[in-house]
């Protein structure tokens, strides 16, 4: 959609001053929906495109205020307490979310314009320039909003931001080409290098992704790569996986180096409040010594590959 200030899309929520998304301080702008639906998934919240109501069953008090006062009754309560929506009644008015006395209820997601998110942008311009930082857009998957990632990436090149985008690259080529020409850094992420086994685990296969990062990588544009490895116990962390990913990132001349992201669970908590399941249950977090036993291993399979984790 577009108006006088430029497209819009669904944002998720912008955070400022991250030292995790791209070298320096960086403002991310995180964007809503996603194609993926990994087992691991840290942001619940971001992966459908519409907003979406969460409820925080811990700090209700069980007063039904918000029900009492939604005007298209689409709040009620279940026996267990929890309150549940019905999502064609609502209106997303946010009164309910404004008239609990506890802040049980919140909101994710509002549609946004480029104007806007460039002007929260350009608050911490400073900032960018004296720590090498910049922006990076992110998701969800930000590429299913592709012509607003263009143009929110174009405005700040204008205004010589360093850029980045943390992407699947699980889309057809000639929508994750789109944002090439207006990066400094591409983030890309390889969750496993079988294909019917990043189907299983995240509900697509691996072809596009594998494909893009090889045109990405033949691109004429002079970006960077860095490729991403999610690290998840007893997922994608056998040999055969981790040496196969190596090599893959190791072929790119592009590359800047290969992440490792170990498994948290920092997200789980969002399910909750989404009334969802949580796939992998109990699955510990990994300990720093077993972390650096599989990058020795990634290592020992490509000597010379540049790892950061």
């Amino acid at each position: 959609m577009k108006n006088e200030r430029g497209l819009s899309a669904m944002l998720l929520r912008i955070e400022k001053s991250s030292i995790y998304d791209g070298d320096g301080l960086r403002t991310v702008v995180f964007l809503k929906g996603c194609n993926l639906r990994c087992l691991w998934c840290s942001t619940p919240e971001s992966q459908h495109a519409e907003m979406e109501m969460g409820f925080d069953a811990a700090r209700c008090r069980d007063c039904g205020a918000c029900a009492k006062n939604c005007q298209n009754r689409a709040l009620s309560r279940r026996n267990d307490g929890r309150i549940v929506i019905e999502e064609f009644r609502c209106c997303h008015c946010l009164r309910c979310k404004d008239i609990c006395p506890y802040q049980a209820l919140s909101y994710y997601g509002c549609e946004i314009n480029v104007a806007k998110v460039l002007d929260e942008i350009l608050k911490d311009e400073v900032f960018y320039f004296h720590s090498g930082g910049g922006v990076t857009v992110s998701g969800g998957e930000p590429l299913l909003q592709s012509e607003f990632v263009v143009e929110l990436l174009k405005r700040c090149k204008n205004h010589g931001i360093n850029t980045a985008l943390e992407t699947s690259f699980c889309l057809p080529w000639n929508r994750a080409a789109k944002p090439l020409p207006y990066l400094d850094t591409l983030f890309v992420d390889l969750k496993h290098s079988d294909s019917d086994l990043h189907e299983h685990l995240t509900g697509a296969k691996n072809d596009a992704v594998l494909t893009n990062i090889i045109l990405a990588d033949n691109s004429p544009e002079p970006f960077e790569i860095v490729m991403r490895l999610p690290l998840i116990p007893s997922i994608n962390d056998d040999e055969e996986n981790l040496c196969k990913t190596a090599a893959i990132a190791a072929s790119l001349t592009k590359l800047k180096y290969l992440e490792i992201l170990p498994y948290h669970r920092l997200g789980s908590g969002s399910y909750a409040k989404l009334g969802r399941e949580y796939a992998l249950g109990d699955l510990p977090t990994p300990s720093s010594a077993y972390v650096a036993k599989k990058c020795a291993l990634l290592k020992s399979c490509q000597p010379n590959l540049m790892l950061r984790y």
